[in-house]
């Protein structure tokens, strides 16, 4: 077990990556009061209803930001990668949190406290950093908005892939398909019926972990067609 000097000075260390404009010494003080978490995969952070008391920064790890219709159907808001900044929503709206959190691999996860970094808003330049990371944020959803209206199944299907796994003509699914159904903004049976007529025309194979698609095809979904491997 890390002493508790090691502990702060590991989480100041990861704290300046989120926050590069505070001072050396606010970072020594947020990071006496947040905590540094390893969740295993399907770990839950937090469920829609609990009470907010932290939010939290993703230092490694993948963990998904879902909402769950009244009749049990989830909708993914977004799959956070490191470096990412979630569940904020508490600092200013609500005192419990709107959305679900699991994590889809091991992750490091810093929990950091309402209260305490609700102090560091009086810091100008770090005030107008973090609202720059919101808006951020509100375009994002914006963005997703037009994505699930605009495009359909099959189209957020690749765009999908290609979004989260870069362009080739081989992947390493680490997903189960209930996941990417839902990243997608659909349910498993409407994703396991394209990926039956997708098999059938020949443009993809799926086999366990391997989907392979066929060369080319996925230069329709993206405009950087000439990157495909062979």
């Amino acid at each position: 077990m890390k002493p508790e000097r090691e502990k702060v000075v590991e989480l100041k260390r990861i704290l300046k990556d989120a926050f590069p404009s505070l001072s050396d010494g606010s970072l020594q003080m947020i990071a006496r009061y947040c905590r540094l978490v390893e969740y295993p995969k399907n770990g839950i952070l937090f469920l829609e209803g609990d009470k907010g008391n932290n939010f939290f920064y993703l230092a490694s790890g993948t963990v998904k930001v879902y909402k769950t219709s009244p009749a049990g159907q989830e909708t993914v808001l977004r799959l956070q990668g490191p470096g990412s900044i979630f569940a904020e929503v508490i600092l200013f709206e609500r005192n419990e949190y709107p959305v679900s959190a699991v994590t889809m691999a091991q992750s490091l996860v810093v929990h950091i406290p309402r209260e305490p970094f609700l102090k560091l808003l009086d810091e100008e330049r770090f005030r107008n950093e973090f609202i720059a990371t919101l808006m951020h944020k509100q375009r994002y959803l914006t963005d997703r908005i037009i994505y699930l209206t605009s495009f359909d199944v099959e189209e957020r299907f690749f765009r999908f892939l290609i979004e989260h796994y870069g362009i080739r003509s081989e992947y390493d699914i680490d997903m189960t398909k209930k996941d990417i159904a839902s990243a997608i903004g659909t349910i498993p049976e409407t994703l396991s019926r394209l990926i039956d007529r997708l098999k059938g025309r020949g443009i993809i194979s799926w086999d366990s972990r391997t989907l392979k698609v066929k060369k080319d095809y996925l230069g329709q979904f993206t405009e950087e067609s000439d990157l495909l491997e062979d």
